[in-house]
């Protein structure tokens, strides 16, 4: 697994150097963010484009060091080579769909298609999909039909969740590092050489790229990068999920209940997206219209600036999952109940600091 420091360093290097040229280009074709004002939260234009460069470093790391020599067993080569034949193909509609809606815009009709498109791709052809739930609260093995439809469901809401959380300086960027990083740990320890692969390529691309995005930033992800790595995480996610035991030798691996780390390591994403969701269905709004309630604006109304509300928000993913690691000693779903309160408990901290505030601007 020494392999996967090159993947790293070939995309970090690759999106370091090749980023300044990127902006430079922004800037004379004047493809900038022209924010309304009611969600303004920038004072000057910003290049929207830092989506080609992500894509581009990373599928170049991942096909440059794709570890087909690592396969021994023709069956596991062969589905290695399918993966990353429906990966790239994926890959490559979402970022096309996204570039689009950064340059000229696209109607969230045609772009709900194509997730749709992309999601039937990778669970009916490419067989990526959730199997099992692995004693979850006494769900095992999914039915068929099951398993199809909360994939395709996982699919959406997990590419759409990273697109809805890039809305402060570096908040995307750095929370897809971590996500990717995580999982990728998670797949070197198992001897996953392609999952690993396609991780720390996105891993180290995010990384090269944040110190360009974070605050003050200097480009932005652009919905061609914040959907690139919501696939690339959610096919992470579910084929960490999916995962076959009889193939983990590590036993600290063995003991981490997967769906409970899936969902700790991508625990801010899939809460404000649900919590979203939630509170423009209860008000009669388009779960997709655009507002100023998500748990970033919370806590930027707080008082806290681009650089300390991203930095919270990745100490408290990090602290997610390392609470949910601390836990394999206990029942999965009493884990899933501790890191699940904790979690809502956080989520919720933001509104009661500004319900306390509120009430003391009133009584002042």
């Amino acid at each position: 697994m020494e392999f996967l420091i090159l993947v790293f360093i070939t995309s970090f290097f690759l999106v370091l150097l090749a980023t300044p040229s990127l902006i430079k280009v922004a800037v004379l074709k004047r493809l900038f963010d022209a924010p309304t004002e009611s969600r303004k939260i920038h004072d000057r234009l910003i290049p929207t484009i830092g989506g080609i460069i992500i894509f581009a470093g990373t599928l170049f790391s991942f096909s440059l060091w794709f570890p087909a020599r690592l396969l021994h067993d023709p069956v596991a080569s062969l589905k290695a080579i399918e993966d990353y034949k429906y990966i790239v193909c994926t890959l490559l509609v979402m970022f096309f769909v996204g570039i689009k809606d950064d340059i000229i815009g696209t109607a969230p009709v045609k772009k709900l298609i194509a997730h749709m498109m992309v999601s039937m791709i990778l669970v009916l052809m490419a067989d990526i999909r959730i199997v099992s739930m692995h004693g979850i609260f006494g769900i095992d093995i999914l039915p068929y039909w099951a398993s199809i439809f909360l994939s395709l469901f996982t699919y959406i809401v997990v590419v759409n969740a990273f697109n809805l959380i890039d809305g402060v300086d570096g908040l995307a960027s750095g929370i897809g590092f971590i996500t990717s990083s995580a999982f990728g740990v998670w797949f070197a320890f198992a001897g996953d050489s392609v999952m690993a692969c396609l991780a720390f390529s996105l891993a180290g691309s995010l990384l090269a790229f944040l110190i360009f995005n974070f605050s003050p930033a200097k480009i932005f992800l652009g919905d061609s990068g914040s959907l690139t790595i919501g696939l690339i995480i959610c096919v992470l996610a579910i084929k960490m999920v999916s995962y076959d035991v009889s193939l983990i030798q590590n036993q600290f691996i063995l003991k981490i209940s997967k769906p409970i780390f899936a969902m700790s390591v991508l625990v801010y994403p899939l809460i404000d997206t649900l919590r979203i969701f939630i509170y423009r269905s209860v008000r009669g709004l388009s779960p997709f219209s655009a507002d100023r309630n998500h748990l970033h604006h919370r806590l930027m109304d707080i008082g806290f600036g681009h650089r300390k509300t991203a930095i919270v928000l990745y100490i408290v993913n990090i602290f997610i999952i390392g609470l949910s690691l601390s836990l394999t000693y206990i029942n999965p779903n009493y884990t899933f109940m501790i890191v699940g309160g904790t979690t809502l408990f956080l989520a919720l901290l933001p509104y009661i600091i500004n319900k306390q505030k509120s009430r003391q601007r009133k009584n002042a």
